[in-house]
């Protein structure tokens, strides 16, 4: 540990929903203040349109949230905390990448492109690039050398090449005004460093290892007459992208004069390179070789790490991506995860609810009333599905679920999928289905690690962060019964952004590695779940139900 005294790390978590702002105290590992704020364009679904897999984000809510949530963590903190900032750590949903000008500057910044979903942000979620993806992965596939080798043998609808090129392909306007394309991670600490301009533009290893195709062993990404072997429109897209990476824990930059005033912060303040949300998680979650962190929110992703010499020449099939530094500087990032797990349940919640939705209360009472009412609503739903669920023997609803709602991420990832419902009859009722949801979603998390283990990569030890881990005793015992091992929950409530502060930490010097700071500054447990024997073993044949389930939608398609 440095002599810095009294130093704070500030992690910035950008979830799908909201921005978190977390203040840390390096030497202690306390907490010291936090708070969040939720994205205005998007809660109320502008720019989005879910019936085409289209879930865009304007630049200007990352902006205007930042902004908003930091000057809101200073109200909360000690006086003077501020003052004490030694650097900061931005981490994000991944991939979500938007096009940039000459300058650099996002389009959806420009007048031109104010309100044009294809110049923002293309969210983690948005499947529009499904052909792309499928065109991507066939040309590897068809090369001497499969650039897709490291990123688990399959492109996803939901990483960078794909959707860069969907939108070059639909929107000509975008096309002739983009330069080149920014992941989310990466765009938010370069305009608070000032070097957002594509000379200074410098790339994080986080997205770039898992969904830009980066790898030291091809000199950057592949090369150019790869991408237009796939498409035109890529010519010349890798070469405007840096060829070098750097790992979280190392120096970006500083903040700019208007940063530092926009955030109440100083210009000494270290900002180091950007990094995921879930890969900043599992650091916040003191992640080692065979622990399994799986962060539990809208959807789910699951992250260990492993020494050069377990994974050797392998190439781990079906996963996200398998990169040096990733998560770890000095060990091999390997990441997983479901597209949809509480983005299933809301999904119930919402087809269940929809017909209260739509009843005229104007005689009753006035909208703003309504909205409250639907709101408590929403909220009590899924409190009362889960506590009746909870209740029912395991294997008495005959109902077999896939949790494929928005597709498949892994094993195997496949956004064309869809999920399906077997075993329902009149006498099914409510909780009944939402029961087979819980336990889908339970089954394909238990598929991803018996994928890990089936590739020889070791997991002895299951530990969950996020929301859903800390609200729903009957999710998280259920998970334990089929998974059939212990799941250690997490104390903090901010696991991502602590990971972020815990990556500030070390690029400001007040640890000499990530280690160390993680010694320090990483969460305790705070509960753990442990299978009950008869539930798990019951699981075992319903589990069976559920790839066969799967087998027969694969095939079908």
């Amino acid at each position: 540990m440095s002599n810095v005294l009294g130093s704070y790390a500030l992690g910035l978590d950008y979830g799908s929903d909201s921005v978190r702002a977390l203040l840390v105290d390096t030497q202690t590992g306390a907490e010291v203040a936090t708070n969040v704020v939720y994205y205005p364009r998007w809660k109320k679904g502008l720019f989005c349109d879910p019936t085409k897999n289209q879930f865009r984000q304007h630049p200007l809510d990352y902006i205007e949230s930042l902004i908003e949530v930091v000057q809101g963590l200073w109200a909360k903190a000690p006086q003077g905390a501020a003052q004490k900032v030694c650097g900061l750590s931005v981490d994000t949903t991944g991939s979500t990448p938007i096009a940039v000008d000459e300058m650099g500057t996002a389009l959806a910044l420009k007048p031109e492109f104010a309100e044009n979903p294809n110049a923002m942000f293309l969210l983690w979620k948005d499947h529009s690039a499904i052909l792309e993806a499928q065109q991507i992965t066939a040309a590897a596939n068809a090369s001497s050398e499969n650039y897709l080798k490291y990123e688990g043998g399959i492109y996803s609808s939901e990483w960078f090449w794909a959707k860069a090129l969907y939108v070059l392909r639909h929107d000509s306007d975008v096309r002739d005004a983009a330069y080149s394309w920014v992941e989310h991670c990466d765009w938010i600490t370069a305009i608070m460093t000032g070097t957002n301009h594509p000379n200074q533009f410098k790339a994080g290893r986080c997205a770039a290892g898992h969904k830009v195709m980066w790898h030291e062993s091809w000199n950057g990404y592949p090369p150019n007459d790869f991408f237009v072997g796939i498409d035109p429109l890529l010519n010349g897209l890798r070469d405007r992208l840096p060829a070098d990476t750097q790992t979280a824990d190392k120096v970006c930059g500083t903040l700019t004069a208007e940063w530092a005033q926009n955030l109440g912060l100083s210009t000494d303040v270290i900002v180091s390179f950007g990094s995921f949300d879930c890969h900043a998680g599992a650091v916040g979650a003191n992640v080692k070789p065979g622990v399994l962190t799986k962060v539990m929110g809208t959807s789910t992703c699951d992250i260990t790490v492993a020494s050069y010499e377990d994974i050797g020449d392998r190439c781990i099939k079906g996963i996200c991506g398998q990169v040096d530094g990733s998560v770890l500087p000095g060990l091999i990032g390997l990441e997983a995860g479901q597209s949809a797990f509480g983005d299933l349940y809301a999904w119930f919640r919402d087809l269940t609810t929809w017909p209260i939705k739509q009843i005229n209360t104007s005689s009753l009472f006035d909208e703003d009333v309504k909205a409250k009412l639907i709101e408590q609503l929403e909220n009590e739903t899924l409190a009362q599905l889960g506590k009746a669920a909870a209740l029912i023997p395991v294997g008495e609803t005959g109902i077999t679920a896939l949790d494929w709602v928005n597709g498949r991420r892994t094993p195997d990832a496949d956004q064309s999928v869809a999920m399906a419902i077997s075993g329902l009859t009149m006498g099914s009722h409510a909780p009944q289905v939402f029961k087979a949801l819980v336990e889908a979603t339970a089954y394909g998390a238990r598929a991803i690690i018996e994928r890990f283990k089936e590739e020889g990569v070791t997991i002895d030890h299951v530990v969950t962060i996020g929301g859903i881990s800390k609200k729903s005793d009957f999710i998280m015992q259920t998970c334990a019964d089929v998974w059939n091992c212990n799941i250690d929950v997490l104390e903090s409530e901010q696991s991502c952004a602590l990971g972020a502060a815990i990556y500030a930490a070390t690029a400001a010097g007040v640890y000499p590695d990530v280690l160390s700071a993680q010694a320090v500054m990483a969460s305790s447990v705070e509960k753990t779940y442990t299978p009950n024997p008869v539930n798990a073993d019951k699981y075992q044949s319903l589990y069976q139900d559920y790839l066969a389930l799967g087998k027969y939608v694969d095939g079908a398609k």
